[in-house]
Order: C-alpha cells, then sequence, then structure tokens
C-alpha cells in the first residue's frame, strides 16, 4: 500500500509499474483531474492540507478499504498546491483477486476522498477566488457505504 500527498505532477504509468503482484486478477484505476467550472472562467484551483493529518487520514482509510474488500495493493495520489484546469489532481489504484472488491473499493476510496479527506479547495476564477463547499450529492454518495 502507497499513500503519497504530493505537489508534484505524477506519471500514471510509472505509478503503475510493478503494482498488484501475483495473484491480482483484477487492477482498477481511478485519476480525477482539476475541472472547469460551470462558467469556463476557473483560472486554478488551490488546495491545502496540513500534512501530518491528512496523510493519517488518508492511510486509515486506504487500510480500512484494503481489508474490507481483501485486496492485495492499493494506491492513493493526491496533489495540493496550485492546479490548472486539465491538470491531474488524484489517483486511486485497487488490486485484488476478483473485480467486484477492485471496483467497489475505488469507488470507496474516490467517494472519501471527495467528501471527507481533509484538503480545502479554492477556485480562483479572472475575477474572484472562493473556497468550494461541499456538495450533498457527495456525502450522499459515500453513504452508500
Amino acid at each position: 500500500m502507497r499513500v503519497l500527498v504530493q505537489d508534484s505532477p505524477f506519471d500514471l504509468a510509472a505509478e503503475m509499474t510493478g503494482f498488484g503482484g501475483d495473484g491480482m486478477g483484477a487492477i482498477v484505476t481511478f485519476t480525477g483531474v482539476v475541472r472547469n467550472n460551470d462558467r469556463g472562467d476557473l483560472v486554478a484551483m488551490d488546495i491545502e492540507h496540513y500534512p501530518g493529518m491528512t496523510q493519517s487520514a488518508l492511510v486509515r482509510i486506504a487500510t480500512e478499504a484494503s481489508e474490507r474488500w481483501s485486496l492485495g495493493d492499493v494506491l492513493v495520489i493526491h496533489r495540493h498546491g496550485r492546479l490548472a484546469p486539465g491538470e491531474q489532481i488524484m489517483m486511486v489504484a485497487t488490486a485484488s483477486r476478483h473485480r467486484k472488491d477492485a471496483f467497489e473499493a475505488a469507488e470507496y476510496l474516490m467517494d472519501y476522498l471527495k467528501s471527507r479527506a481533509p484538503f480545502w479547495k479554492k477556485e480562483i476564477t479572472r475575477d474572484s477566488a472562493d473556497w468550494v463547499a461541499a456538495r450533498d450529492e457527495d456525502e450522499a454518495a459515500l453513504g452508500r457505504w
């Protein structure tokens, strides 16, 4: 299991080299990118965090997912700092003997990262800078687990 919180970009192919190991029949990956806002005027997304608290929270949830779905490997990468639209913001990868566990665990981790991970996001537009509020649908998605 690897959990990385970093400001630098990551290379999907390099991160997947050697991931999973022997005996794993399924590997699921998801990569999130910064998307433009509905008005199309997003300049950047500033992502802040408390390093020790964030790392600990992500390790805890990755460990929980690994135990709950019998995973052979887990990778969570989440970036912080200033990111432009189109830049990679996060990645989740799960490996298991069977696809159902890998898919469900990946969805669980993505839902957690979206709604509960201790990151604070500010949208920077041409005219303003506003903190991103939690969305009810993101919290509801986590509630299904």
